[in-house]
């Protein structure tokens, strides 16, 4: 149907089509249709029942009456039924909805239009009832709209809200029209809940005045971009996000790389110029100005000497905002006659560019002005109050403040003030501060060299020239005690050889043998840590290496300490001496084991690292290589930052008194380092890690020393007892021929002399290489091996080496001596290296070597 409601504006009604009331109406003509034909079917009903039987009935249903009846006067006397037709909705909604400024059209789910206001039939030009369209058929035939109305039914069937605009050709002579359709579904309950509500809005004069801004804002950039200066913007991240196209052409850059993410403030600000503009601080909704005199730079990197007006707005955060920065280029005098501005160029230039940090402060320490190194070495830590005195430590800020306040008063010839940087990280710097002639507040110029890391390498060297002079004394002290502990070990062999078991004496000097063992011990931990001792290096596999010694460490650490060991995969090998590589590993676990009294976790994990992955650890004096990563960590105590540049250190222990050496981690130090590897050592309370990095092995790179069977009494010594005395139970140690001796201690070669003569050897002595040629040009070829010392006076053993093969090329000869073997190796032809013999060692071990090289 139609109805039609007045428009107050045009003083006329508007028609609206409506059919939602025809409903209404139908539902209550049906109500009335069915009381009656239910009265109708009861008075028919009673009179087949007859006068006497129906009698009864008729008192029933009029008692239903009069109660229905009843309860419908009380209902319609209290308003909860009404007379007439039912309102389809509210009056008001309704009237706004007639006469809404918008098209708005309702249609039914199948599509059709159940309800359409004055607007939507004046849009689509409908005058009969009959002939309103909904929203597809209305713009049927327009390109234009086809496919906006195409979405909006789709999400019209699935239920969902939908906005399009679009433009909608004109007649011939009119001009075309923006409209913003809508569609959405009607909700609520009831038989209309799956209805869909559309709406047209002729937003034409909108989109003109959008346009309009649109105009006059590219009016406004097309004006900033070809002004006579210059112009950015960068955003707290360094990003700029516009630059006008003065600036662009001063700079060589192309506006499109512009706000993409393509340029930076870094590109165009030269040197550290951009710390001077990304370092300012301020507080919360302040507004900050700045005029800083720096070089932009040129896409060649050709600089441009200009003034930046820099404007930065803070948020309520204290975050900066984006920059406004206008940018005034210094230019030459016309004439070419050198003006103030280049003078102040040149050293704005001078200022801006030197590889120091300068900055003008007051007599409070408030900083004035600073260079860009300035602001890039302290940035964000001025702070608000921008205060030089807040960048130093707090211990250093008193020596600090009196070096301004000397140079506020005139004072020449300050002291430099050596002072730790505040902020994370050890960080270093020198001070200089110089008296000025105060002008707009500045009292004095202070220059900032930082010492970082020129103080890292003078504490790296002195603890490297330190840890050389220790092992230089510790290995001049080792061949010592090795002289003498030799002869305390074949002194007590001789007494234990003539005393039985049963003597009272045999404890006793079982006892000195033992000490002397101890020691023996201890002088090869100092020769360990000052590299000096010998290795027999091997192509190692540290997993199997590892699983080897899996058991021992259980034993060592404990049932209160867990073991964890992680392999890792096709880890590549290594070139290293397997015992003294078990030593480290062991060393490494037992001191684990005494950092966890009350038990705790002890892992061992194992990996390969490339040369790439070697630079992320960041380890002082590591190289960039191959290596083959082994880490112990165990959840002790962990060790203070106090101590841990002392832990490879000889001597030094934080255990009790008689409960450690001191020598246990200078010799795992001393083993890695001579194997050309590196260890470093982390720390926190709760875990503690060791890394151990040996170089991975190529084949064909290095050498692999294969074990001869000379070398075996050099091994016997890091034999266990057990396993010494079982080898000498079983070998015939005696042997016949002439052995030349040759040593420098007369009571370590009388010792030796009646040794080997013991065992059946004619011996000759000398106490140095000199006696030893004059002896066997004296005896000629009688002479059937030479033991000869290394270090001797007049000449050493590797000169008597080469006069007498000079003699005799098949003489045959071992050299014993307390230090390393590798100690003398460079003194001896390539390929003409003797047998070699350890000291100290025991009266066996040298009958043992002797017969052995007897024997070759």
């Amino acid at each position: 149907m139609t109805a039609s409601h007045h428009d107050p504006e045009r003083g006329e009604e508007r028609p609206v089509f409506d059919r939602t009331d025809q409903a209404a109406r139908a539902g209550g003509v049906g109500w009335v249709l069915t009381v009656a034909v239910i009265l109708v079917a009861a008075a028919a009903g009673l009179f087949y029942l007859g006068k006497d039987q129906s009698e009864r009935y008729v008192f029933v249903l009029l008692a239903v009456l009069a109660t229905v009846g009843t309860f419908c006067l009380f209902a319609l006397a209290s308003g909860i039924l009404r007379i007439g037709v039912r309102e389809s909705g509210n009056a008001i909604i309704r009237a706004i909805a007639d006469n809404a400024a918008d098209a708005i059209v309702v249609t039914e789910p199948g599509g059709r239009v159940i309800y359409a206001n004055s607007a939507y039939l004046d849009l689509t030009g409908t005058s009969d009832a009959n002939d309103v369209r909904p929203i597809e058929r209305a713009f049927i035939g327009n390109p234009d709209v086809s496919e906006a109305i195409y979405r909006l039914l789709n999400a019209a069937r699935e239920g969902k809200r939908l906005q399009e605009e679009v433009r909608v050709g004109g007649a011939a002579g009119e001009i075309g029209r923006w409209l913003r359709l809508r569609v959405r579904p009607l909700g609520g309950e009831g038989r209309h809940a799956r209805d869909t509500v559309w709406s047209v809005a002729d937003i034409s004069r909108e989109r003109e005045r959008h346009e309009n801004v649109f105009q006059e804002l590219q009016h406004a950039v097309d004006y900033l971009d070809h002004a006579p200066a210059g112009f950015f913007s960068v955003d707290a991240s360094g990003a700029v996000v516009y630059l006008n196209a003065t600036l662009a052409g001063w700079l060589d850059y192309d506006l499109a790389s512009v706000g993409s993410g393509g340029l930076t403030i870094d590109d165009i600000v030269a040197g550290d110029g951009a710390a001077l503009l990304t370092s300012r601080a301020a507080g919360p909704g302040e507004v900050k100005t700045d005029r800083i005199d720096l070089d932009l730079k040129t896409r060649t990197g050709k600089p441009v000497p200009v003034r930046l007006v820099h404007k930065v707005a803070y948020g309520a955060d204290g975050e900066p905002g984006a920059s406004r920065t206008l940018v005034l280029l210094h230019s030459r005098d016309e004439s070419g006659a050198s003006t103030q501005r280049d003078v102040d160029v040149r050293f704005m230039r001078f200022f801006h560019n030197t590889p120091m940090a300068i900055a003008t402060v007051d007599k409070t320490g408030r900083v004035a002005r600073e260079n860009p190194r300035f602001a890039s070495m302290f940035a964000g830590q001025l702070g608000e109050h921008r205060s030089i005195l807040g960048v130093v430590a707090e211990a250093n800020r008193a020596a600090l403040e009196g070096a301004i306040r000397k140079a506020a008063e005139g004072q020449s010839d300050i002291a430099p003030v050596e002072a730790a940087l505040a902020g994370a990280g050890e960080r270093w710097a020198t001070f200089f501060a110089l008296a000025v002639e105060e002008g707009d507040g500045e009292a004095a110029i202070v220059y900032v060299l930082e010492t970082t890391t020129q103080r890292a390498l003078e504490t790296r060297i002195n603890q490297q020239q330190k840890m050389e002079s220790v092992g230089q004394l510790a290995g001049g002290i080792a061949h010592d005690f090795n002289n003498v502990l030799s002869a305390i070990m074949m002194a007590t062999d001789f007494l234990l050889n003539a005393h039985k078991p049963t003597d009272p004496s045999f404890q006793d000097i079982m006892q000195i043998k033992q000490n002397a063992n101890r020691a023996a011990a201890l002088v090869r931990q100092l020769l360990a840590f000052s590299r000096k001792q010998t290795l027999r290096p091997q192509v190692l596999d540290l997993t199997e290496t590892l699983s080897d010694i899996g058991m021992l460490l259980k034993r060592l650490i404990g049932e209160k300490v867990t073991l964890d060991v992680q392999h890792g995969r096709d880890l590549w090998p290594v070139l290293a001496d397997l015992s003294q590589f078990e030593q480290v590993v062991v060393n490494l676990a037992v001191n684990a084991r005494d950092a966890m009294p009350d038990g705790g976790r002890l892992s061992l994990r194992t990996a390969n690292v490339g040369a790439g992955d070697s630079v992320k650890y960041a380890y002082k004096g590591m190289p960039q290589a191959d290596y083959v990563l082994l880490e112990v960590t165990d959840s002790g105590t962990g060790i203070p930052d106090t101590i841990i540049d002392k832990i490879f250190e000889p001597f030094f222990s934080t255990k009790e008194v008689g409960k450690g050496t001191g020598l246990g981690l200078s010799t795992v130090y001393g083993i890695v380092k001579q194997t050309g590897g590196f260890i470093y050592a982390d720390s926190e309370p709760g875990r503690t890690t060791f890394r151990i990095f040996l170089p991975r092995y190529v084949p064909g790179e290095q050498p692999v020393r294969h074990l001869s069977s000379a070398e075996a009494p050099a091994i016997a010594n890091a034999l266990s007892a057990a396993e010494e005395a079982a080898r000498a139970a079983n070998a015939d140690l005696t042997g016949h021929g002439t052995i030349l001796l040759v040593e420098d201690e007369d009571g370590l070669r009388a010792l030796n002399a009646r040794g080997l003569a013991s065992r059946g050897y004619t011996v000759l002595e000398a106490a140095n290489g000199v006696e030893a040629v004059a002896l066997m040009d004296e005896h000629g070829g009688g002479i059937d091996l030479v033991v000869s010392d290394v270090v001797m006076p007049e000449m050493d053993g590797p000169a008597l080496l080469k006069e007498l093969r000079r003699r005799d090329p098949r003489i045959k000869f071992i050299f014993v001596s307390g230090y390393a073997e590798d100690a003398f190796a460079k003194s001896v032809p390539e390929g003409k290296m003797p047998d070699f013999l350890a000291k100290p060692f025991t009266l066996k071990q040298l009958v043992a070597a002797v017969k052995q090289a007897m024997a070759s």
